[in-house]
Parts: structure tokens; sequence; C-alpha cells
């Protein structure tokens, strides 16, 4: 990349190009010249891709790639990590903004650079990461003849928003790149002395994205929160196989907003059809996965209930013999570290499994077998519970494959290779921290009985730790990280004239004083437990009215806790009766 006060040159370092990208400062015009245009006064740093461009108070900046790391190569296709990023100004000098447009400037870069500080952002410049084998498999001519940026899925472009100016300019495609969000991870294997390369691929939806508690259910265009595309795949002596699951939020029309409670209560819209959203996000998923198992996970009591029975009518009330339904209370099943009992729910999914099978080519290019189906699984927030499940299904696939290809002898178990289920297992306990950071915040639980196949008492005491850490960030950073999610998505725009910005909210009296009084009620009732007065009952009284004067505004707190919680500014998210 070559900078000057008028320019921006972004030079194509491929053998034999002269390409050069031209991005104008002034009037963010983009044309292609040559490497003899750029001026030799020019300041040039490396680059490993751009990610695009976005609009702030300050005018646009263009965001690039300076960091990479090399995760490993799908069929001799290099794929990198994104692991550091710059934002770039093209205008030179911030005079031109009041005080207020440089806070709120400042305020919005903050926002773009807490996404882009999220592990997880993924590319390649000669590989489309954003489809599984089967749809690369069963594409036209044509398409494989498209630009990366043109052909790729557009649920699985995070910065599709971003690149939106150079997608208008076909002979600019190659310089923009496509990146995914989620998780990769590649190993080279060996059992019973036959080496085969087996990968773990996550694919974030960008469409309905955000954090735990203020984004569930899904859309009116059917897009479901959370929605994971999860694929494994092995390669074997050229012949390819794959398999295929997805996760996502239960698919109706339901909010969980943060409220300073533990685990807020689910509430079901009462005031919309909730059969459209339903039948458009499974329609969809029909059309890009074939038929539907659901797996839900969510407990079958208490405020989960209601959801479960939901979506069990709903199901039913639809009648598609493409979408069949499992409901499987995972706590109730497992509760007292009873976690063989998963077993119970594999057996009732086997049949449907070896019915849906896997995606299979050989050597020669030959489509063997095509996966005609998909799991989709859920619990509350299709993390934890989903990725336990998921790991399971996909080893019993992974099984079935590495027997087809003669990796495994007859009667051999995945399980009794050592070496090769530390490698599994890891791998997708990565896949659930990932997963968990980039939606909850922090790692996910119960990863150690992914990791290890026991539920361990230190991995109670690391779920514990983690879920007080969710339920931090839940309730006093999260507004922020989907402010943060919706402006770099593009479901918000900064207006550069607009005076009033929406991240001025005035907060209420009670925002301030009713925190101010419990704490120090709460401190004068330690001082007088600590400074006891002249006799027990003076003290008594003094502890007895201080007590009670902290407990009281704690529950007023408590009472209206939506009004102290850090809700997002920018988009206004669905107000659920």
């Amino acid at each position: 990349m070559h900078i000057t006060p008028e320019k921006f040159y972004v030079e194509a370092c491929d053998d034999g190009a002269d390409d050069v990208l031209a991005i104008d400062r002034v009037s963010t015009e983009v044309t292609l010249t040559v490497k003899k245009d750029v001026p030799p006064s020019a300041v040039t740093r490396p680059i490993f891709g751009i990610l695009g461009t976005i609009r702030l108070v300050a005018g646009t900046y263009l965001i690039v790639i300076t960091k990479k790391k090399k995760v490993g190569e799908i069929f001799s296709h290099a794929i990198w990590k994104a692991t550091d990023f710059d934002i770039l100004s093209y205008k030179k000098t911030m005079l031109h903004l009041t005080d207020i447009q440089l806070q709120d400037n400042k305020v919005f870069l903050s926002m773009i650079s807490h996404v882009l500080s999220v592990d997880g952002f993924y590319f390649s410049t000669t590989y489309d990461l954003t489809h599984t084998l089967q749809r690369l498999a069963n594409t036209s001519p044509e398409f494989q003849e498209m630009s990366l940026l043109e052909r790729a899925d557009p649920r699985f472009v995070w910065n599709g928003h971003l690149l939106r100016e150079f997608a208008a300019q076909p002979e600019i495609h190659r310089f923009a790149t496509p990146v995914m969000h989620g998780f990769i991870s590649m190993h080279s294997c060996s059992i019973n002395g036959k080496c085969f390369d087996w990968l773990l691929v996550s694919r974030r939806s960008c469409f309905r994205a955000g954090v735990r508690y203020y984004v569930r259910g899904i859309d009116s265009e059917g897009h479901a929160a959370n929605f994971v595309e999860t694929e494994q795949i092995v390669h074997y002596k050229g012949s390819k196989a794959s398999f295929v699951q997805t996760r996502g939020s239960i698919p109706f029309f339901w909010s969980q907003r943060p409220n300073l409670k533990y685990k807020p209560k689910p509430q079901i819209s009462k005031s919309v059809n909730h059969m459209d959203g339903f039948q458009r996000h499974f329609d969809s998923q029909i059309i890009s996965y074939g038929k539907q198992m659901i797996v839900n996970l969510v407990n079958q009591k208490g405020s989960e209930l209601p959801l479960e029975q939901t979506f069990a009518k709903m199901v039913n009330s639809m009648a598609n013999g493409m979408v069949r339904y499992i409901a499987f209370d995972f706590h109730k099943e497992c509760s007292r570290m009873r976690w063989d009992r998963l077993q119970i729910l594999l057996d009732q999914l086997a049949e449907q499994q070896d019915e849906f099978s896997y995606f299979l080519v050989d050597s020669d290019g030959k489509i063997v077998t095509q996966q005609e189906g998909t799991f989709r699984s859920n619990c509350m927030d299709c993390l934890d519970r989903t990725n336990v499940i998921q790991s399971l299904l996909a080893r019993r696939s992974l099984q079935a494959q590495l027997q087809r290809l003669g990796v495994l002898h007859v009667g051999q178990r995945i399980e009794e290779q050592a070496d090769f289920e530390k490698i599994y297992k890891n791998a997708w306990a990565d896949n659930a921290n990932a997963c968990a950071k980039q939606y909850a915040g922090t790692g996910a639980l119960k990863t150690d009985y992914t990791r290890t196949g026991k539920r361990t008492q230190w991995g109670l005491i690391m779920d514990g730790w983690n879920s007080l850490i969710r339920y931090y960030k839940n309730n006093f950073s999260d507004g922020f990280r989907q402010d943060a999610i919706d402006l770099f998505l593009g479901n918000y725009s900064v207006d550069e004239v607009e005076s009033a910005s929406p991240l001025h909210v005035k907060k209420d009296w009670k925002f301030l004083a009713l925190p101010i009084i419990m704490v120090v009620a709460f401190s004068m009732c330690i001082i007088c437990l600590l400074m006891a007065g002249d006799t027990w009952t003076e003290t008594l009284a003094y502890v007895l009215f201080w007590g009670t004067a902290s407990f009281g505004t704690f529950a007023i707190i408590l009472y209206n806790g939506k009004d102290f919680v850090d809700a997002p500014k920018l988009v206004q998210k669905e107000k659920m009766d």
C-alpha cells in the first residue's frame, strides 16, 4: 500500500501483475491504474487485504488487514486468519468537526475496533470459504469463473457491507477480500499409519447477528439469531468427505432482554404472526440443506418450557414432511453428571443420520454420496449444549466416513484412537469457545466434557466463573457490543449532517441516585457493625435502619432492572410484549 495526501494506492503483488487500485481521498472515487503512476514520494507499507470502507462522522475510512497468520491449507489453497487491522481516514485533518462530533467519531471508531478485536476472521485469496464442499461440487462452470466476492454466500461474508462500493465495480473485485467470521481448525492426522487431513469449519451468519440477550429468535425475513453452519471435512488420497450441521436460535419471535436478573424470563411475542417468519426460515433451510431434523435441547420445565411447546406446536402446524422435530431435555437427562445418557439421543437420531448420509467425492472428482439433510440443533443460546451434541453427531458421521475410505478397519472405533481422539475433542472444544466468545462474550461452558469426555469438578468451577463474566457483560457492556456489530454490518449508517447523535441518551435520575444511595447505606450498615454503639439495642437499631435502606434500594433497582443495563442505542431492537 502506497499512501499520499491525495490518494491510497493498493498494488497487487501477484507474479506479473501490474494493476494498482487508486482510491481518491477527496472524491472517494476508486479506479484502476498501473505501478508507474504511483508517486515516488508515497509512504509504502505492507497490507494483506482490503476489508472495505465505512462512513463515520469524520468522513470515509478504509479498513485494511495488516497482519495474518496461516491456519493451513484446503486442497492446496492457503487459508489465513486476519489478526490485525488498520482503520485509515480519507480526511487529512479533523478541524472541520465540532467537539461533540469528534467525541462521536471516536466512539464509532472504538466500535469498529471492538468488532475487529473479536477473534475469528478468516480469508483466502484463492478458495471460497463461504460454501460447503457439496455446494461447490454442484455449481456451474460460470460460477467457477466468478470472482470470490461475486460467488460468495452473502450469509457468511462479514465485510459485505464494507465492500458494497467495490462490489459495484466488477473490474476491481480481485482487490476485495471476502472475510468470514467463525472458526477454522485444520489437522494432519494418522490412524493405522494412514495420513489424512481433518478440518472443522464454522461459518457465522451476518444476518440477525448480535449478542446473546439482545438478539434472539428470528426477524421478518426468517433469519435466525446466532446462526452457524458447521462443516467437518476429511481429505484422504484425493477423496473428500464432508458432514454439515447448523445451529440457530428458536425460529419464532421471542426476546429475553437483560434486566439485572441472572436469567431473564423469555417472552414470546403475542402481537405478531409467528408462522410467516417460521415458514420463511425453514423454506430457506430446505433450499440450502435439504431435509431438516430439529434437535431442541432446552429445558422442558420452568421458563424454557413455553419455548419448547411453541416450537413443537409450530412444526406440527407447518405439516412439512421435510421438517422433523425432537426435544431432548439436556439438563434433566444429564443431571448429576450422567453424561452417558446422551447416548439415548444419539440412538434416537441414528436412523435419521443414516438417511441423511454425508457428502463424498472420490479422487477422480466423481460424487459418490450427497448429504440429503441436516441436523438443526438449538438450546437457548445455541452454544454449550448445542456444541456437545454436534460434536457427538459429527463423530458418528466421521466413523462411517473413515471406514468407507479405508482408514479405519472393520470394528475399529474412533474413540479407541487415543491420538486422534485428543485432536478431535480439543478442536470441538475450541469451536465451542470461539462461537461462545463471538455471541456471549466468554468461553463456552461444558468444554471439559467436550475435551475429555468427562464432566469434572474443575470444569464446573470454570463454568461458574464464565457464567459470572457472562452476567456482567450481558448487563453492563452488551449494548455497546450490539451497537458495534450493527455499525460494522451496516444495520446502522452514520449520517454526517445529523446534529443529534443517538449516542447521547440522557440517563434518568434513578440511574445515578439509586446506586449511590445503596452503596452509602450498605457502607453505613458495615460501619455500624464494626463500630458498636453504647448498647446492643442501639447498634441493632442502626444496623436495621441502614440494612433496610440498602436492601430496599437494591429491590427498587432490581424492579427497574431494564433502566440500569447497557442497552443498544443505534438500532431499536424489537420491543416484545
